[in-house]
């Protein structure tokens, strides 16, 4: 099966290399990642390691960093002596991993998943431990981490609905490489039994929570919010509605809803943070079809702009939004008016704030539960919904204040999973 995975990716790197290409020459994405990828400069970033036991540990991009930073820190604390060399497989994630990750001894690129390239990485970081946060599954890099001796457990696995529905298609290939994970440490009932059904036995499941509550609970500060308040130039009466995450489709319906908001509200401001930044010409067009030309890009805003008398700040940096959600009078989180599973939700609530979104949250649907439960989530499923909702809220000044609080209890309450994770890999250094 193996070979079958190769003889796919092979073809497959062959049609978007050009397409990789391109972005690197004429965009510059990818400049900073791509030679590590490819197994190049690896070596003088791990040359300063101690011959102690080693970790390694993989986010993916910004959201796994989360989940991962507390992991790090609870690891350190019971285990000083462990190395932990630090990957992730975006840019932007490398950028937020340096900043939150503070335990870590050398941060790295995740490899591609090339046989040849997985060797030489390996051989150079020469882990106890691997660890990937969250589910992320490289058949060759997994079976050479089998071949080097290398340890392999799962921390704060989890297997969205549309992630199951591919991997349970194709659970013949799945079942193998499950086979080389010691052990996996999975969110919740739910995704322990998925991870189950695709293949894994049942003896090396074992559900510990979600570190990302630990994440965002450490993370939460009057500097942060301080920070973009400076930079923004808020003032201290000033309300905004923040819309995150958001994709095509729910620009315009935030747009709409907040036209109206002003005939009841004239002060209020809106922050839009689109889900990909490469989407900011089409939102300022938006904007500006919808007769609103007294916006300001918070790439300005770092350039060297001041924001004066805009009424709206379209957040066109990555990993601003968890920070500009601590401006937030009242939230909306996209991805969930339009079939994209949703987004982040518990964000915002780290923050105390009501939360409103769609109903397509399937990515989220155990979180979501959670803040209905505690009164801050709150599903709409048009425009219309969405408006009278947050007309309801701003009404009741005193209920929105309890019910945000209430959603932070809930993140608080859930706080602890890092403990268990850390507790788990110190038992396999």
């Amino acid at each position: 099966m193996r070979i079958l995975y190769n003889i796919i990716l092979f073809v497959a790197a062959v049609m978007i290399a050009p397409y990789y290409l391109c972005k690197i020459i004429f965009a510059g994405k990818y400049r900073k990642s791509i030679v590590q990828k490819l197994g190049g400069r690896q070596s003088e970033i791990l040359s300063g390691l101690k011959k102690a036991p080693r970790v390694w540990m993989h986010a993916v991009s910004v959201g796994e960093v989360t989940a991962a930073a507390p992991i790090v820190a609870s690891l350190k604390k019971k285990r000083p002596e462990v190395e932990i060399i630090f990957s992730t497989s975006t840019e932007t994630g490398q950028d937020m991993a340096k900043k939150f990750v503070k335990d870590a001894s050398a941060f790295i690129y995740f490899p591609l998943d090339i046989p040849v390239v997985v060797h030489k990485v390996i051989k150079m970081t020469l882990p106890d431990v691997f660890v990937p946060v969250e589910t992320e599954l490289w058949p060759n890099f997994l079976n050479a981490c089998r071949q080097h001796g290398v340890k392999m457990l799962m921390v704060n696995g989890r297997i969205s609905p549309r992630s199951y529905r591919r991997y349970r298609m194709t659970s013949f290939l799945w079942k193998r490489v499950l086979n080389h994970l010691d052990y996996a440490g999975m969110i919740s009932p739910v995704d322990a039994r998925r991870i189950n059904k695709i293949g894994m036995d049942s003896a090396k499941i074992n559900v510990l929570g979600n570190a990302k509550y630990d994440g965002l609970a450490s993370m939460v500060s009057p500097a942060l919010q301080q920070e973009i308040s400076r930079r923004c130039n808020v003032s201290a009466n000033e309300k905004f509605v923040v819309a995150g995450s958001t994709h095509p489709g729910e620009d315009e319906i935030v747009i709409n809803v907040y036209k109206k908001l002003l005939d009841r509200y004239p002060d209020f401001k809106l922050i839009l943070v689109p889900r990909h930044i490469e989407r900011t010409h089409d939102v300022m067009g938006l904007l500006n079809q919808g007769g609103f030309h007294d916006v300001i890009k918070l790439s300005d805003i770092d350039n060297g702009s001041k924001r004066d008398k805009e009424r709206i700040i379209v957040v066109d940096v990555i990993g601003e939004l968890f920070k500009v959600y601590s401006l937030a009078a009242l939230v909306y989180c996209g991805g969930s008016l339009v079939p994209k599973g949703g987004q982040n939700i518990l964000e915002a609530a780290a923050w105390g704030k009501v939360i409103f979104y769609g109903p397509f949250m399937e990515d989220f649907s155990q979180e979501k539960t959670l803040l209905e439960e505690a009164g801050c989530g709150i599903t709409v499923r048009s425009e219309e919904e969405l408006y009278q909702g947050m007309i309801r809220m701003l009404d009741k000044p005193e209920e929105l204040v309890s019910r945000g609080k209430k959603g932070k209890a809930v993140v608080l309450a859930n706080i602890g999973a890092s403990e268990r994770y850390a507790d788990l890999i110190s038992k396999h250094v």
